[in-house]
């Protein structure tokens, strides 16, 4: 199936909430880490999200160019093309933008796909993410709203985080401690400056101890029920029913019940990238510590070109991160929900 329209997605989001599952959404930085995700998805007969973060668009582009814009747009064609062989819709999104990157990567993007629904097409990307952790809420809600009535307008999704993830994610430190967790009075501030859909639909990512990277059990508290007060604070202000779309970021490492716990208060989507990069890196790990002297010109012997090929260490790679996806459909209970 091609990408997901905007009215696809918006029914992908839909039906996540309205039957209690949630998407994964994969970071990935190359071709490789695309088609692993489009064939993890497809595998677990799932729809889902594909992402790219500031690191991984710079990286799109080369690494000598180190061009957020233009690795998007090539990303965004790419995309276009090879998902027309898998039988899942995927979406396509922008991870983690944090105000000084505001200006070379979501606003141009934005900026493009206004053009190109002017003129009747479709937007580049299905969503946006602009991370105002770093601002206070005021300032964090106020880029929030202008972003959000262009983003309506080019009919593409916001992204918002209210609140802050601990660890660190291209350069950006969230630290440990209180700040972690969102308040009710926050939820309250984010309706009232963003309304709850009558201007245009946004995705919230709301914190409760979430940490970026791995972690031991023990090391991070999450509190889940943090997402539903919040949830119940603007249901009774606004009456309308689990108003917030809920985003997970910082996921890799939770456990199983708390995964559930997240999805059960009105989570659609958890960013899922450190599992996965590690999913891709171990077989290839494995390939050259088994085939050492076949992908390195020993003593001056030859190698084996069929070990140092990279299509012979990169189907492993991509094999592995799929499986990593599979399962992290299974814990958000999209497994066989496509459209």
């Amino acid at each position: 199936m091609p990408v997901a329209t905007p009215e696809i997605y918006a029914e992908m989001l839909d039906k996540a909430k309205r039957e209690s599952y949630a998407y994964p959404a994969i970071n990935v930085s190359s071709s490789q880490t695309l088609n692993a995700a489009l064939a993890g998805f497809a595998e677990a007969e799932s729809d889902g999200i594909i992402q790219i973060s500031t690191g991984g668009a710079e990286y799109l582009s080369g690494p000598t160019v180190k061009d957020m814009v233009s690795g998007s747009l090539a990303f965004a064609a790419f995309a276009q093309e090879v998902a027309k062989k898998y039988p899942v819709n995927v979406a396509l999104h922008t991870d983690h933008c944090p105000k000084d990157k505001l200006d070379g990567f979501v606003r141009p993007l934005v900026a493009a796909s206004e053009e190109r629904v002017k003129s009747g097409g479709l937007p580049y990307f299905q969503s946006h993410m602009w991370d105002g952790s770093a601002v206070p809420l005021e300032e964090n809600l106020a880029i929030a709203k202008d972003l959000l009535a262009r983003c309506a307008a080019a009919k593409i999704i916001l992204e918002v985080e209210i609140g802050i993830v601990g660890g660190e994610e291209d350069g950006v430190e969230g630290g440990m401690g209180e700040h972690l967790y969102t308040t009710p009075e926050d939820a309250l501030a984010t309706a009232s400056a963003l309304g709850v859909g009558e201007q245009g639909r946004y995705l919230t990512a709301l914190t409760f101890g979430n940490v970026h990277g791995v972690y031991k059990p023990g090391n991070v508290t999450l509190r889940p029920e943090i997402l539903k007060a919040a949830q119940e604070a603007v249901a009774a202000q606004y009456g309308k029913e689990a108003p917030f779309d809920l985003v997970f970021h910082g996921g890799s490492g939770s456990l199983p019940e708390e995964i559930s716990a997240a999805v059960d208060y009105g989570v659609v989507k958890m960013n899922v990238d450190t599992d996965t990069q590690y999913a891709f890196t171990r077989p290839v790990a494995g390939h050259m510590l088994a085939n050492y002297d076949g992908v390195l010109k020993v003593d001056g012997e030859v190698g084996n070109k069929k070990q140092y090929d990279p299509r012979a260490w990169g189907k492993a790679a991509e094999a592995g991160m799929a499986a990593r996806i599979v399962q992290a459909c299974a814990e958000l209970r999209s497994t066989g929900t496509k459209l």
